[in-house]
């Protein structure tokens, strides 16, 4: 790192009137600065992948500085200049600027995962005149740039292992499954990253290594959840100062401490680096959610925040996971996830609307450097003990408009319709990847009614819906089976009912009627006539009559 020489030469009166008048001098010095003064507007990795360029367009004043302007790196769990005389590179204090640095890749000085601020410096200090900026093309540098594997249709289980024959015979093509981000670390394996040797569970791993490749090794399009739960054996995976609670199944991932910051990058890329297709024995991931239904922190703690500071926070852990992600394989997409609570629910807390999360997380992305994320959504009916979503709208949750409190299958095109919006579009002018990892219909009622055939025309109309929707990706039902715990709620969400006498375990007894309609729902031949007794059960003649844009619109009669 280079080191700013500074000094004055006072003497006589002079120094004396200069040093009368310092504190002034520093207090209209800190009127004067602010960080909106210089953006910002490109921090690339450059063709050579040994350097960074970052350039800026500047409007602060030289007066009171020493003419120059100073990028400045810090680290993701940094926030301040204080005590800082180091810095990554200078320019000339003018409109604009560039600045050329060494990216440093696979050593401990890595900059990969950096931000970076320009500052000026008053005579004693930094002060910082923009936002802070990562690196926004991680994916130059990656091994793997192999095309993401997009399969013909977007027909996706969640499934049991044991019933992997059943899932090919239904032609599954997305599947999703967890890894346990806090039961990783251990012994058995280990992993050499920027100097450091971390340790990592054998055992764990396995399990994971045979279950991705067991999928992706079928040709099915592997999702990643990574949940963070609550290890005291690895207490700096835990954001700072969160406590334990029995009100959170997940947790917050920690990037706010040079701990936590080391053991979320290694992790995020040893899992990169070690399902990236290269080993069939191990697998291939090809999308990555970041935690789970991030709007309600029951599912990734931290403690009561505000929403903005709530989202850095989160962001600032995703962006860690993201880099790692593309920087080893450059065409993977990576996610966030939200529940079907848009503007509902909220008490800005603990709980935020999905569209005040995606609104923020864009507009922090924006100044700090806009990714390639993706949107992982659950559009669950409402309620979720009923399957038939068509009528929800009666619970008054349900708007064909932005202000909507909850967005489900109902009104789908409300979300895609706000995710189309320029404003939310990604870098390449795109509307990013929207994938729906998790939604079920019911085939029982709370009071045990059978409702399958119900059920079974609630995935076919909603199946229909996101395969005319342009702008979805995947749809991965929950479930194959149904789980007894679930069961036991009201909720029996698989295409086979399972054993009530196995405790919790799932075992599947006999398939219902969706797992035809499941089966035949993608194929030209067969969907239609399967199909068919739906549209009695949800009142309609023709599926082109609800559905915008039906696929088969041209097979009906």
């Amino acid at each position: 790192m280079k080191k700013i020489k500074l000094g004055r030469v006072f003497t006589g009166l002079l120094a004396a009137g200069f040093l009368c008048c310092a504190s002034a001098f520093v207090s209209l010095a800190d009127e004067v600065f602010s960080d909106d003064q210089t953006v910002i507007q490109s921090c690339l990795v450059n063709s050579d992948l040994t350097s960074v360029t970052v350039k800026v367009t500047n409007h602060a004043p030289a007066q009171g500085t020493d003419g120059v302007l100073y990028l400045v790196e810090l680290q993701p769990y940094q926030d301040s200049l204080e005590g800082r005389t180091d810095y990554a590179a200078k320019a000339s204090l003018g409109d604009s600027a560039a600045f050329t640095f060494s990216l440093n890749r696979n050593t401990l000085q890595d900059r990969l995962y950096s931000r970076f601020v320009v500052a000026v410096w008053d005579g004693n200090k930094y002060i910082p005149v923009s936002k802070p900026h990562y690196i926004t093309n991680p994916e130059a540098v990656a091994a793997n740039k192999s095309k993401f594997n997009d399969p013909l249709t977007k027909k996706g289980l969640n499934i049991e292992l044991n019933m992997l024959g059943d899932a090919f015979e239904l032609g599954v093509k997305h599947v999703a499954t967890n890894i346990s981000f806090h039961q990783i670390l251990g012994q058995g394996i280990d992993y050499q990253y920027d100097g450091k040797t971390y340790h990592f569970d054998a055992n764990v791993i396995k399990g994971y290594d045979d279950t991705i490749s067991a999928l992706s090794g079928k040709g099915m399009t592997v999702t990643a959840i990574i949940l963070n739960g609550w290890n005291p054996s690895t207490p700096d995976l835990i954001y700072p100062g969160t406590k334990k609670t029995s009100n959170a199944f997940y947790y917050l991932f920690n990037t706010a401490t040079p701990e936590g910051f080391e053991q979320t990058r290694a992790i995020a890329s040893f899992l990169a680096e070690r399902y990236n297709g290269s080993n069939p024995n191990h697998g291939k991931i090809s999308n990555w959610i970041i935690g789970n239904e991030i709007n309600n922190q029951q599912w990734n703690y931290v403690g009561a925040r505000d929403l903005t500071s709530y989202v850095q926070a989160y962001q600032n852990a995703f962006r860690v996971f993201y880099t790692a992600i593309k920087s080893t394989s450059a065409n993977d997409r990576v996610y966030y996830s939200l529940d079907y609570n848009w503007n509902n629910e909220i008490d800005n807390k603990l709980k935020y609307g999905g569209r005040q999360i995606v609104d923020t997380f864009n507009s922090i992305a924006n100044q700090q450097g806009q990714m390639d994320w993706g949107l992982s959504y659950h559009p669950y009916p409402c309620p979720m003990t009923e399957p038939e979503f068509w009528d929800d709208d009666k619970t008054g949750l349900i708007k064909n408009d932005f202000n909507s409190p909850v967005i489900n299958f109902k009104n789908l095109t409300t979300l895609t319709d706000y995710m189309a919006q320029d404003s939310l579009k990604s870098p390449t002018g795109q509307v990013r990847h929207i994938i729906l990892t998790e939604q079920g219909f019911t085939a029982k009622t709370q009071s045990g009614q059978d409702v399958s055939q119900v059920q079974a025309a609630a995935y076919a109309y909603s199946y229909y819906m996101v395969d005319s929707n342009p702008y979805i990706d995947a749809y991965i039902l929950s479930r194959q089976v149904d789980a007894p715990l679930e069961v036991r709620s009201g909720l029996a969400f698989g295409l086979w009912a399972c054993d009530m006498n196995k405790g919790d375990d799932i075992v599947a007894t006999k398939r219902r009627k969706i797992w035809q309609v499941f089966h035949d729902i993608d194929k030209k031949k067969s969907t239609l006539e399967t199909t068919e007794f739906a549209k009695s059960i949800i009142g309609i003649q023709k599926w082109s009559d609800v559905v915008p844009n039906f696929k088969w619109r041209s097979l009906e009669k």
